[in-house]
């Protein structure tokens, strides 16, 4: 079976209200903030099974998401040691047998900021997030990225450059999304940081996601 590696994301400390949000969403075993957190996509889908299996066999770390879809596949593991966080995804990368430049580099599809919300529109917001809420007047920031699972990346950073909420994020599927509310200046603050982190990430040029 080919495999390709989509996401390849280290993330030395999870903030505490990426953490919050994943140990509320997840059906894994719950981060504590601070942890250290390894996401990996790949594709086919169905492959991800092998990867959790070897990523537990390789470490002391254990899993908050795995999600295996028919194109792609996503898993989470995290500890408090760095360390073995490590040294589980490279042992995942030597048997896929490829290196973590060979990961696909991801694009900024859109990103946008609303400005003073209107109280409508936080409302429908608020009714399909399971995160913080957005009040009326904030600022929105959307952010969407592939391959999506390097969305937890912009989220993590965002959220140490800016006081902001994180109202709800989807690390899966064709495209990863975020949503962060905030004052005006705090959501500038946290997409510079959002989008100079996704951007800062080496790896091959993937196809065009145009018409995904």
């Amino acid at each position: 079976m080919s495999i390709t590696l989509r996401t390849f994301c280290f993330l030395d400390s999870l903030q505490p209200q990426l953490a919050s949000f994943i140990g509320k969403t997840s059906r894994g075993f719950l981060p504590l903030p601070e942890m250290a957190s390894l996401w990996i996509e790949i594709a086919p889908g169905i492959a991800i099974n092998k990867v959790t299996d070897v990523a537990l066999k390789a470490a002391k770390v254990v899993p908050a998401v795995q999600v295996v879809e028919r194109a792609y596949g996503l898993l989470e593991v995290h500890a408090e040691d760095k360390g073995q966080v490590l040294d589980a995804g490279l042992q995942v990368l030597e048997t896929l047998g490829c290196k973590r430049e060979e990961r696909m580099k991801p694009q900024v599809v859109s990103d946008q900021v609303i400005r003073s919300v209107e109280p409508y529109h936080s409302q429908i917001i608020n009714r399909n997030s399971q995160g913080m809420m957005i009040l009326p007047g904030q600022s929105l920031f959307i952010l969407e990225v592939a391959p999506a699972a390097y969305i937890t990346l912009a989220a993590n950073e965002a959220e140490k450059a800016a006081e902001v909420s994180l109202v709800s994020i989807t690390p899966y599927g064709a495209f990863g999304r975020l949503y962060l509310s905030g004052s005006e200046a705090e959501i500038d603050s946290a997409r510079k940081a959002a989008i100079a982190a996704i951007e800062s990430v080496e790896g091959v040029a993937p196809p065009s996601f145009k018409d995904k």
